[in-house]
C-alpha cells in the first residue's frame, strides 16, 4: 500500500471552501493564510512528481470521503478537478493510465461529520457557532474511529494478495496500524510530520523555526 497522508487545500472543501479561508484569514492575517495555502499546492506538486513516473496500471485507488466506486465514483473525481483539487487531479490521471477507483467510506458516516462542520461554518452568533462546535468535538474521535475501522475493513475485503493500493487520506486518520499484516506500507511522506504541520499550525509563531522546518520537509521532493 503506498500511503499519502494529505492535508485538504480549500478546493477540496466545497461550499465551505470560502467561510474556511474567511476564518484563516480573520486568524492569521491574509500573508500567512496566503503562504500556507502555497505551501499546501507546493506540497501536491511533490506529490504529482512523485505518480508522474510510476507504472500504476491495475493499481486499486482508496480516497478519503469517496463514497462510491465506478462511474458515480469516476463523476465524483471529474466534479474535484473541475473546482481546481490537485487531489483528484492526480485520481484522474491515475486512472486514464489504469489504476483502478475503490469505494473507499460509508456515506453516512461521511455526511455525518461534514454536516456537523457545515453548522460550525454557516452559524450566525456566537452562541449557536460554540454550540456547533461543541456537537462536533462530542462526536468527533467516536465518528473518525468508526470511519477508519470502515475504511481498513474495505481495503482488507478488496485489496487482493499480490495487488498494490494507493490510499489518500488524511494525517488525522489512524488507518495503518488497523490494516492485516499481510499489507506492506510505504509512506510518500510522513504521516507524523504532516499531522505536526497541522497542529503546529495555529501557534506557529511559538516555534518558527520547527514550523518552517516542516514546511520545507512538506514542500521537498519526495524521497
Amino acid at each position: 500500500m503506498i500511503y499519502v497522508p494529505i492535508i485538504h487545500m480549500s478546493t477540496d472543501l466545497g461550499t465551505i471552501a470560502k467561510a474556511v479561508d474567511k476564518r484563516g484569514i480573520a486568524g492569521f492575517g491574509e500573508e500567512f493564510w496566503k503562504r500556507h495555502r502555497e505551501t499546501i499546492s507546493e506540497f501536491w506538486d511533490s506529490i504529482v512528481k512523485y505518480f508522474a513516473n510510476l507504472e500504476v496500471k491495475d493499481f486499486k485507488i482508496y480516497q478519503d470521503g469517496m463514497v462510491a466506486g465506478g462511474e458515480v465514483g469516476q463523476k465524483i473525481v471529474e466534479e474535484g478537478v473541475k473546482s481546481g483539487s490537485k487531489n483528484y487531479e492526480i485520481i484522474a490521471d491515475l486512472l486514464r493510465r489504469g489504476a483502478i477507483l475503490v469505494q473507499t467510506e460509508d456515506f453516512a458516516m461521511v455526511k455525518e461529520e461534514r454536516d456537523r462542520i457545515v453548522k460550525i461554518t454557516q452559524a450566525k452568533t456566537t452562541t449557536e457557532k460554540i454550540i456547533a462546535y461543541l456537537g462536533y468535538r462530542l462526536t468527533k474521535d467516536r465518528l473518525l474511529k468508526k470511519r477508519d475501522n470502515y475504511i481498513a475493513k474495505r481495503i482488507d475485503e478488496t485489496l487482493n494478495q499480490g495487488e498494490t493500493g494507493i490510499l489518500f487520506m488524511g494525517a488525522y486518520h489512524n488507518i495503518i496500524p488497523k490494516l492485516p499484516k499481510r499489507i506492506a506500507i510505504t509512506e510518500v511522506k510522513e504521516a507524523k510530520k504532516v499531522r505536526d504541520y497541522q497542529r503546529l499550525l495555529p501557534f506557529y509563531h511559538r516555534d518558527k523555526k520547527g514550523f518552517a522546518e516542516l514546511t520545507k520537509y512538506l514542500v521537498s521532493p519526495v524521497a
